[in-house]
């Protein structure tokens, strides 16, 4: 095979595409090497806040002091300087100057409820300078206040108004500078959040239910949870735990309830801590037999609430009156058996579950198949107990005696045709 030589032509464009990059490339170096005094020319200011400390030991009614310093740590003057503070719903804002303004902000994504005020101090903050408000804002303690927070938050550019707060309210009290000062510590950081707890009490507390059906029949068995107060409750693993009667099974289980074998936790919604606030708890029970005595309950876990010293209400009992008829079934036994399944609507669970022993009718009738718990999945009757034994039989024999007659039958038509 002849061999093919380069193409000069091709060559000398590879050489002059390979100059071009070459010019490129020292052109890049050469940016790169006056990138630092371009971006020495964006500084920007670096503001941090600090001085402030936890409070602890606050009672209902009583006031403090929110001691603020503000620092730049950057390389550029701010024109201004924004302060945010944030109380939760135990807190207030004892009065607010007019350089303020506040906002409800209603509770979201869980995050809690809360108040908001926005501070501006028209005046520009150095690097390297110390700050702080001439008169600190005050805080007060309502009567609901407990385990609370306090955010502070600094800006060298306007802070929007939350979007799910309601309209901003502008401040009444003499305005407030911000100046320099020589004591204070500088912070680290932009924002910074605090605990701020009061002396209080909140009493959790359970609602049983009393029921009433007859064998068969599926009845509504509504629960409460409830903060009777005074005090709300920011955070909390509480769960209410619920044991439905012997003899019952549970075909529709409440919202924010799962299953545990025969018992079931419940969990609750952040306004529910409210003070005042509570959660309703809804389940489909079917009474599947009467048990003497059944009983149920509903509690609160024991999981450790030192703001909670009155137990007498962390548990109610669930009673069921089975009312027509004679006692069905055997006694003993939990209830609320049963494998409920996912509700497309509410997102709890639904479905419904065997018994154990079979239910009769409050009459006195016949059980009926979907109670009883011996309808297999196809629908055909189950062969349990001796009584079904001489009917099949029986069966049996009539077919045979039938097949029999007609080959008869048959037979004598061939022989007589006519």
């Amino acid at each position: 095979m002849p061999m093919l030589r380069p193409d000069r032509r091709a060559s000398r464009t590879s050489r002059a595409s390979r100059a071009a990059a070459a010019a490129l490339g020292a052109a890049g170096l050469i940016a790169l090497a006056a990138a630092p005094a371009a971006f020495a020319d964006d500084a920007e200011p670096e503001l941090v806040v600090g001085g402030i400390e936890p409070v602890d030991g606050l009672k209902p009614g009583s006031t403090f002091d929110v001691p603020v310093t503000v620092a730049n740590k950057g390389t550029a003057t701010a024109a201004k300087v924004w302060v945010t503070y944030a109380v939760t719903r135990g807190l207030d804002f004892a009065e607010v100057p007019s350089n303020c303004w506040t906002q409800h902000v209603r509770s979201y994504d869980e995050m809690p409820e809360r108040w908001t005020a926005v501070c501006e101090y028209d005046r520009p903050a150095q690097p390297g300078v110390l700050y702080t408000p001439e008169t600190p804002l005050r805080v007060k303690a309502l009567d609901r206040a407990l385990d609370d927070e306090l955010r502070v938050k600094v800006d060298w550019n306007a802070p929007w108004p939350d979007e799910n707060g309601d309209d901003p309210v502008a401040g009444t009290a003499p305005a407030v500078k911000l100046a320099e000062t020589q004591t204070g510590v500088a912070g680290s950081k932009r924002v910074v959040d605090v605990p701020v707890t009061s002396v209080n009490t909140a009493d959790f507390q359970v609602t049983g239910a009393a029921l009433k059906g007859s064998v068969g029949e599926t009845v509504p068995m509504k629960l409460e949870f409830t903060n009777a107060g005074p005090a709300w409750v920011r955070s909390t693993t509480v769960k209410v735990v619920v044991t439905p009667p012997a003899g019952t099974s549970v075909v529709k289980v409440a919202a924010f309830c799962r299953a545990d074998g025969h018992v079931y936790y419940c969990g609750m919604r952040q306004p529910a801590y409210n003070e005042g606030g509570h959660e309703n708890y809804t389940f489909q029970l079917r009474i599947d037999k009467r048990v003497p005595h059944a009983k149920g309950s509903v509690a609160l876990s024991p999981e450790a609430r030192p703001f909670d010293p009155d137990k007498t209400n962390d548990k109610a009992d669930i009673t069921l009156d089975v009312t027509g008829g004679d006692p069905t079934g055997t006694p003993g036994g939990p209830g609320g058996s049963g494998t409920p399944t996912s509700s497309p609507t509410d997102g709890s669970t639904s479905g419904s579950g065997g018994s154990s022993g079979s239910s009769g009718s409050a009459g006195g009738g016949s059980s009926s198949p979907a109670d009883d718990g011996t309808t297999p999945p196809d629908g055909n009757l189950a062969a349990t107990g001796s009584p079904a034994l001489p009917i099949a039989g029986a069966a049996a024999a009539a077919m045979v005696a039938g097949a029999g007659t007609l080959v008869l039958v048959r037979r004598r038509r061939n022989q007589n045709p006519g």
